[in-house]
C-alpha cells in the first residue's frame, strides 16, 4: 500500500510551495547536454535505420589493352530504437480548492517531474544500454566501450580508436566526452509520429483510487518523453575514459594532455562548417575544477608549460569556457563511479 504523504501532495506541501512564491530546487542538476543536442525524427516509425560505409571500392591505374576490374564499397546497416519515459501527477481537487492560485499550484507541482525527466535523459545519453534495459535507448558509453591499445591506423577504422585510456585502474573512474551534434554525427531521436521534447497533457478531473481502493477525484497531469539516440559517424566523438578520480584530485592526472589527445582523435575536415553541427566537451564538476586549477595555478604552469588558460567565448549569448574554441560544458550526469573500460588491439 502506498503511503499518501510520500506519493501525493499534501496541504503542508502546498503551504511550503506558496510561502515565498518560489521553490528552490536543491536537487536540480546541471545538464547542458539537453541544451546542445539536436533531435531528428525516426525514418521508420519508432526505429531509425542508417548505413555506415565500412569499405571503399578499389581503383587501379590503366594500361593499354588491359581491362578494369569491377569493385564496390561495403556498407553496414545500423538500427537505433527509441523508448518513452512517463510520469503522472495527481492532486486532490479538494486540496486545489484551498490554493490561492490553483493553476500556479499545478505548475509548481509539474516542475520536479520535468527536472527528473531531464536528469534521466541526460544520464541515458551517457549510460543507458538496450542490451540490459531494452525498454530504454542506447546511449554513448555502450557504443564507446573499448579503447585501442595500438596507435590508431586510419586504414583500420574502428570505434575503439575514439576512446582514450585515462590511466585509471580502479573503480572510481569518470570520463570526458567530445560530442558533435549534427545529422551526420550524433543526434537525439524521436518517433516519426511523435514530437521532440516532453509532452505535457492536462487530463482534467479524473476518478482515482487510494491505497485501499476507495475513489476520490483529482486533477491529473501526464508527462511523456519519446527519445532515442543515434551516432551516424562515430569519428566526430571522442571519449576519454578511465580517469581515476582520486588520482586526479591528488594532482597526478594531466587533464590537459588528455584533452589534447582527444582533440586530435576527432575527425576534422577543412570547410566542415558547410556540413553544419556543433561540438562540445562534457565533464563533471570535479574534472572541471582540476582543469581550472591546472590552468590558473602558477606553480603548476611553471612546472608544466603545456598548461594554459582556458578560453572563453559567447555561445548563444552566454559566456562559456572553451578548449580550442570548443565549449566546455559541466554536467552532473557524468559519474565518478564508472567501471573500468576495457581494451582491444587493432
Amino acid at each position: 500500500m502506498a503511503t499518501i504523504g510520500n506519493t501525493y501532495p499534501q496541504l503542508i506541501d502546498m503551504h511550503k510551495a506558496s510561502a515565498e512564491g518560489t521553490v528552490i530546487e536543491l536537487l536540480k542538476q546541471n545538464n547542458p547536454i539537453l541544451e546542445d543536442a539536436i533531435a531528428t525524427p525516426c525514418n521508420m516509425d519508432a526505429l531509425h535505420r542508417h548505413s555506415i560505409r565500412t569499405g571503399y571500392p578499389t581503383v587501379s591505374w590503366g594500361r593499354l589493352y588491359k581491362g578494369v576490374k569491377a569493385s564496390k564499397s561495403t556498407m553496414q546497416q545500423v538500427d537505433d530504437t527509441t523508448g518513452f519515459l512517463q510520469a503522472r501527477s495527481e492532486i486532490d481537487v479538494n486540496l486545489l480548492k484551498l490554493a490561492p492560485d490553483p493553476a500556479k499550484a499545478r505548475l509548481v507541482d509539474s516542475a520536479p517531474y520535468l527536472e527528473v525527466m531531464n536528469q534521466e535523459m541526460a544520464t541515458g545519453m551517457f549510460y543507458h544500454n538496450t542490451d540490459a534495459t531494452p525498454e530504454k535507448f542506447k546511449g554513448l558509453s555502450p557504443r564507446f566501450s573499448l579503447y585501442n591499445t595500438n596507435i590508431p591506423d586510419p586504414t583500420k577504422p574502428n570505434i575503439a580508436n575514439q576512446v582514450i585510456h585515462g590511466g585509471g585502474s580502479g573503480a572510481d573512474n569518470t570520463s570526458i566526452w567530445f560530442v558533435t551534434w549534427a545529422d551526420h554525427a550524433t543526434s537525439l531521436l524521436y518517433p516519426k509520429a511523435s514530437k521532440a521534447g516532453v509532452q505535457v497533457e492536462d487530463k482534467g478531473t479524473e476518478k482515482v483510487f487510494d491505497g485501499n481502493g476507495d475513489p476520490y477525484y483529482a486533477k491529473v497531469t501526464t508527462f511523456q518523453w519519446d527519445m532515442g539516440a543515434f551516432v551516424k559517424d562515430y569519428r566526430y566523438n571522442v571519449r576519454i575514459a578511465n580517469i581515476d578520480v582520486s588520482d586526479m584530485m591528488a594532482g597526478t592526472v594531466d587533464v590537459w594532455a588528455l584533452l589534447r589527445k582527444a582533440y586530435y582523435r576527432m575527425f576534422q575536415v577543412y570547410g566542415i562548417g558547410a556540413l553544419g553541427g556543433k561540438s562540445a566537451c562534457y565533464m563533471n564538476r570535479q574534472v572541471l575544477e582540476v582543469l581550472d586549477a591546472q590552468s590558473t595555478d602558477r606553480a603548476l604552469i611553471a612546472a608544466n608549460p603545456n598548461y594554459t588558460a582556458l578560453g572563453q567565448a559567447q555561445v548563444e549569448g552566454k559566456l562559456v569556457r572553451t578548449y580550442r574554441e570548443i565549449p566546455i560544458r559541466m554536467t552532473d550526469a557524468l559519474l565518478n563511479t564508472e567501471a573500468l573500460v576495457g581494451s582491444v588491439a587493432i
